[in-house]
């Protein structure tokens, strides 16, 4: 089961990790990922990345890319910000 790491910026990082909870649901349900654990930038600035084992790495992408309307849905409330970059365990 390989590692992603998820980043990008958020609207605000408080609101973003008052989620936690929630986005590690949306992931396990909707992406097969497990162990997801959220970073905050150190330097002040609003970047963010969440790491989490995935079962499809494909299917992730794929959902990323287009996501479903739940996931849109949370990605608005926990204020997501584009682009999403994406970097994969080999």
């Amino acid at each position: 089961m390989p590692r992603m790491v998820i980043v990008h910026n958020v609207v605000d990082v408080d609101n973003w990790l008052s989620f936690k909870d929630e986005r590690a649901d949306v992931i396990g349900t909707t992406m097969g990922g497990s162990d997801v654990v959220d970073h905050v930038a150190q330097d002040g600035s609003n970047s963010v990345a969440i790491a989490a084992n995935v079962d499809d790495v494909a299917a992730v992408l794929a959902g990323l890319e287009s996501p479903s309307p739940e996931l849109h849905a949370a990605m608005e409330r926990h204020g997501v910000l584009p682009p999403v970059t994406v970097y994969v365990e080999r």
